[in-house]
């Protein structure tokens, strides 16, 4: 009697709907991939010889359960160290064991020791930055990542540059002499760029021009209105199209200063500066120094690096997070906690910074949803369902047929 094809059937539905349910608990699941249920035929050839005419199925059977690694819909969070994979690649985890871990969940956190962490406290892995946040270009040491709180230290300008602006070419020229910075009549046009020393003191440098033929000025440098600190004249010649000729090279600039901070040593370029008839005017001007500054927040990068935001605007490079690839992502052994850990049937991984060869990005403050699509669930839950009661149905009609051999006389 076919007793066993119905209970092969029904062991096969029963399994399929684990895996479903399973599906199903994890639809809010950060990271979790889908599985799906691989089902083969079974043939009890012994039974019935090698003829193929008359080989009877001898049921089915679960060959393997796959995992679907298709990306989940990124979901933007209010954390900005969670991070989400687009594309191939695991977070690599050092697990409490010592063991290495890979996941696709990536909500992150800082640990009062200062590490990267996963939300059950295990470290995550990755390339650190030295003091001055300087990560290898290539090459590094996998570790786990640590997030420093320190302070950034000052950085003393030593370059200002004027990107872009303009002098009145319809100034007349300037006759009283000698140039006196307290003295309005004795120049054309000023404008101040704020500049900071070795102990992060700002200041203020201010530089006047001063009309002296048409076509022809002069520029004076002079820190915080002192007059100790004004620069020698340095001379401007403008052609008929209103750009210098020749250009000026970056000149340098020195002063003094009468707190405990190094000397300044900074170059002005002003090469882009022009002579048109319109009103003089700077539109856009840059230096390169800053004052100290404290930790604000963090940021991540596509590349993985993450990033402390400085109360004084900078940005300095604090880690950055690497992945890992598989020849087989299916031959990954599922430890739970969102985790895979490496097989014999993976291969073994290949670590690299995200945007690296095989690896995806990485995109800061979101999270990899589950890729759970709960509305193909629920209809392959029917379908198992009825799959599941047609066996119980063949079972009950073998049942009533061998109930009929049984009652005969």
């Amino acid at each position: 009697m076919g007793f066993t094809q119905g209970l092969s059937g029904l062991n096969t539905s029963s399994r399929a709907l684990d895996v479903i349910s399973n599906n199903i608990a994890n639809t809010s699941t950060v990271g979790f991939k889908a599985s799906n249920a691989v089902f083969a035929d079974v043939y009890a050839g012994a039974l019935t010889g090698v003829s193929s005419a008359i080989q009877i199925g001898y049921g089915s059977k679960i060959t393997a359960v796959y995992q679907s690694f298709i990306d989940g819909m990124p979901t933007t969070t209010n954390n900005p160290l969670d991070m989400a994979i687009i594309g191939n690649g695991f977070f690599v985890v050092e697990r409490f064991d010592g063991t290495i871990a890979y996941t696709r969940n990536g909500q992150f956190d800082i640990n009062k020791d200062g590490f990267l962490v996963t939300p059950l406290g295990e470290k995550v892995m990755g390339i650190r930055a030295d003091e001055n946040g300087f990560i290898p270009p290539s090459g590094g040491i996998s570790e786990p990542i640590f997030i420093p709180k320190g302070d950034i230290d000052p950085k003393a300008t030593s370059s200002v540059e004027i990107r872009s602006g303009n002098l009145n070419a319809d100034d007349p020229p300037i006759t009283i002499v000698p140039f006196d910075p307290g003295n309005l009549d004795t120049y054309n046009f000023m404008t101040s760029i704020p500049v900071f020393d070795s102990l992060g003191g700002q200041h203020s440098m201010a530089l006047y021009f001063v009309k002296t033929n048409p076509g022809e000025w002069d520029v004076y440098a002079m820190l915080d209105n002192e007059i100790s600190t004004l620069s020698p004249a340095q001379p401007l010649v403008y052609d008929e199209y209103g750009k210098l000729d020749p250009p000026i090279a970056p000149y340098p600039y020195t002063a003094n200063l009468t707190n405990s901070a190094a000397q300044l040593n900074i170059t002005i370029d002003i090469d882009k500066l022009n002579q048109f008839g319109s009103k003089s005017s700077i539109t856009d001007q840059w230096q390169d120094g800053y004052t100290t500054g404290q930790i604000a927040g963090i940021v991540v990068s596509q590349d993985g690096v993450i990033q402390g935001r400085y109360t004084n605007g900078q940005y300095k490079d604090l880690g950055q997070v690497v992945l890992a690839t598989f020849r087989s992502n299916q031959g990954l052994a599922r430890v739970g906690d969102n985790m895979w850990s490496e097989s014999p049937e993976s291969g073994p991984p290949i670590i690299g910074r995200p945007r690296s060869g095989l690896n995806g990005l990485v995109s800061g403050g979101q999270v990899e949803e589950s890729n759970v699509d709960l509305t193909q669930e629920l209809v392959n839950m029917i379908i198992q369902q009825r799959n599941y009661q047609a066996n119980a149905q063949t079972i009950r009609t073998q049942d009533q047929i061998l109930q009929t051999l049984v009652n005969l006389r």
